[in-house]
């Protein structure tokens, strides 16, 4: 018999995190998903076996206590959903440290600091590690002007994560920056075209595909690769 696929799945009382957990779940894998509130995750709840852990992503005690407790577990899967959408402004010029520190800590430090912590409890050769990234991530991209402070942090989570994934040493895992399309989630809004299923099977899909290939892959839920 196949061995249960595992997964450790951050962030996923809601939205697409939760939409991963579920979809994981149904396709057969053991998960493992950290909330902040547990008493606020009902939809988890209603998923037999999916363990649940309480993190805040920016508390590096509770990230301390979150590794202990996983300690020697290994994963197939680490992948780590964290992201605002910083001052409604969007202006450079505008904000206050207190809002830069908080956007570029929750969407670029905090992600890439958890996965320094976990990373070596992902299975040798075929693990994957995960980020929701965004296609406003992407500097070639033209788009959301509006939204320039968002756009930053998520082009400087790239940009971290490719900087520890060229520090790994061989043979190095998969890394992938995920875009999960524009989906009708809270972040999204209600005129989004893609619904939070067809991303979450969409994104599965190319994870499974990715497994083992590595190298660090900036694709959409439907495997297309997107300019860096």
């Amino acid at each position: 018999m196949t061995p249960q696929k595992t997964a450790l799945i951050i962030g996923a009382s809601r939205g697409l995190g939760l939409g991963l957990a579920q979809q994981l779940h149904h396709d057969g894998w053991q998960v493992t998903a950290s909330v902040r509130d547990p008493l606020r995750a009902e939809a988890l709840h209603a998923l037999p076996g999916v363990r649940i852990e309480t993190l805040d992503i920016n508390d590096i005690s509770a990230l301390d206590a979150l590794a202990q407790r996983l300690d020697g577990q290994v994963f197939d899967l680490l992948l780590v959903n964290a992201g605002i959408l910083g001052p409604a402004h969007q202006s450079a010029s505008a904000a206050s440290a207190a809002e830069l520190g908080q956007l570029f800590m929750t969407n670029a430090i905090a992600p890439v600091r958890l996965a320094e912590r976990f990373i070596g409890q992902l299975r040798p050769r075929t693990g994957v590690l995960a980020f929701m990234s965004s296609v406003l991530g992407s500097v070639a991209n033209p788009e959301g002007s509006n939204m320039t402070l968002y756009k930053a942090s998520k082009a400087a989570l790239n940009s971290l994560i490719h900087s520890l994934f060229c520090a790994m040493p061989e043979p190095q895992p998969t890394f992938l920056s995920l875009h999960p399309g524009w989906v009708r989630t809270e972040m999204g809004g209600p005129n989004a075209n893609v619904d939070i299923a067809t991303s979450c099977k969409g994104l599965t899909t190319q994870i499974e595909c990715y497994a083992g290939r590595g190298g660090h892959h900036f694709i959409d839920h439907r495997g297309q690769l997107i300019a860096w």
